[in-house]
């Protein structure tokens, strides 16, 4: 990566971003002179309420487009509305996201975390990559610590977040960047302080041994503010392909050389 990345004067549009996380990245963002945001999310009143309040603050900046991620023609509908109100899409970041193991939500759940994410992201490749006749730009997804540990209690979520690590790792391979100008960067954030992890025993599969999530209630939740500092943090610094950590109110670490490490060992043992 040649320069800096910096949010000034980018078009932005974020997924899952009426409240939470996402909504915290959008009011970084901006705060950091975005030009434009795009708040995608499938809560209406919420959304509207938040544009509403950042557009008092940041003179008009921010739009909100209802979008429910599960579904591919809302995907496509949403992405060419941003699209034909910006004109430029610089960052997309697929925040949106579902924790559910359950029977009657886990296949939302996957079509929400894994396939509108792999759809999101490769319209923005599509409309991003120089070697088309784009402008290049940048792409974060979302994973997980889940994407990293087994947690026998959510082994479908742990799978869909894994997916979308790899899937980010595999598209980011060389050539990518040098032909598209495109970075793929992503986050995999631990517990943090929003309502994902509220009522997280009525989202789990069931299991017969509950001592994995008793666990959980001793380690740490993070601060909303440490995931937004994270994010920051790779979007100025992050190299294409790499993949950063945010856990346990710690700066954000880059996993890029460990994680490329252990699939090098195991190509050695597939590839011819």
């Amino acid at each position: 990566m040649a320069a800096k990345w910096e949010p000034k004067n980018k078009n932005i549009l974020i997924t899952g971003a009426a409240s939470g996380l996402g909504a915290a990245y959008a009011e970084a963002l901006l705060n950091e002179g975005a030009k434009n945001i795009a708040v995608l999310d499938i809560d209406v009143k919420t959304g509207e309420n938040f544009v509403s309040k950042l557009n008092e603050t940041y003179n008009n900046k921010a739009i909100f487009i209802k979008c429910d991620v599960s579904k591919e023609e809302d995907i496509k509908n949403s992405f060419n509305n941003v699209l034909n109100k910006f004109k430029r899409i610089d960052l997309l970041i697929n925040n949106a996201g579902i924790m559910s193991d359950t029977d009657s939500m886990w296949r939302l759940a996957c079509d929400v975390n894994w396939e509108g994410l792999v759809s999101f992201t490769m319209k923005a490749v599509k409309h991003m990559r120089k070697d088309e006749g784009g402008d290049g730009g940048t792409i974060v997804n979302i994973s997980s610590t889940a994407g990293i540990c087994k947690l026998n209690f959510l082994p479908i979520y742990c799978g869909s977040k894994g997916a979308v690590l790899h899937f980010s790792q595999s598209l980011a391979s060389a050539p990518f960047y040098d032909n598209t100008g495109i970075r793929v960067l992503t986050l995999c954030p631990g517990p943090t302080a929003t309502k994902l992890m509220e009522g997280l025993d009525n989202r789990i599969v069931e299991t017969t041994d509950m001592n994995q999530l008793q666990s959980l209630n001793g380690i740490p939740v993070q601060s909303v503010e440490s995931a937004v500092a994270a994010m920051m943090k790779l979007l100025k610094d992050g190299d294409n392909g790499s993949i950063w950590l945010s856990a346990n109110d710690k700066p954000a670490l880059e996993l890029t050389p460990q994680i490329n490490k252990y699939l090098a060992e195991l190509e050695k043992l597939t590839l011819p």
